[in-house]
């Protein structure tokens, strides 16, 4: 399998993983009647599920919106030179390592498999802390949004191929709570 292909599948794996999280469901087994005998003292029902309310934008991410939509744009247009200068130096490594593993020769045939369209293609909510900044992306193989890495390098944001998982992790439970 390529690197490629497993880095989405444990994408989609620990979102999964997150969505599934939240706190366990109040007494099961006793779960028959659950018209009244287990609604709270507010009249609500703790077995009904909920959806976690997302994350507010605190922010339109000015500082890495730019470097995403010329992904999105690199992506269509399938410029292989314009993925190549949007990505970090390290991600580039790993890919190309990865492209010689599984014999493809170009990045946008290796990137394929990400189903990238001009919308949605929308950052928010940056953090930037140093040459070192995650940003809530949404993009139509990640319509709910994902929290990515970009580094600076040689004065540029780049991207990463890496997942924010942290941060991911600390808003999940922010939105639970």
């Amino acid at each position: 399998m390529n690197k490629k292909a497993l880095l989405i599948i444990t994408i989609l794996a620990a979102a999964v993983f997150m969505a599934a999280c939240g706190e366990p469901a109040a007494n099961i087994a006793n779960s028959g009647n659950t018209n009244t005998a287990n609604k709270t003292a507010n009249n609500v029902d703790p077995l009904a599920v909920t959806t976690p309310t997302p994350a507010e934008t605190t922010n339109n991410a000015p500082i890495l919106s730019p470097v995403l939509k010329e992904y999105c744009r690199a992506k269509v247009a399938k410029d292989e030179a314009g993925l190549r200068k949007i990505y970090s130096s390290d991600s580039l490594k790993r890919f190309e390592d990865g492209m010689k593993q599984d014999g493809i020769k170009t990045l946008v045939e290796y990137l394929s498999i990400d189903d990238v369209t001009a919308e949605p293609c929308e950052a928010r909510n940056e953090v930037i802390n140093g040459d070192t900044a995650s940003a809530e992306i949404r993009l139509k193989f990640a319509p709910n949004g994902i929290r990515n890495i970009f580094v600076k390098e040689n004065g540029e944001w780049k991207m990463t191929d890496r997942p924010d998982t942290e941060a991911s992790k600390a808003a999940e439970e922010k939105a639970t709570k």
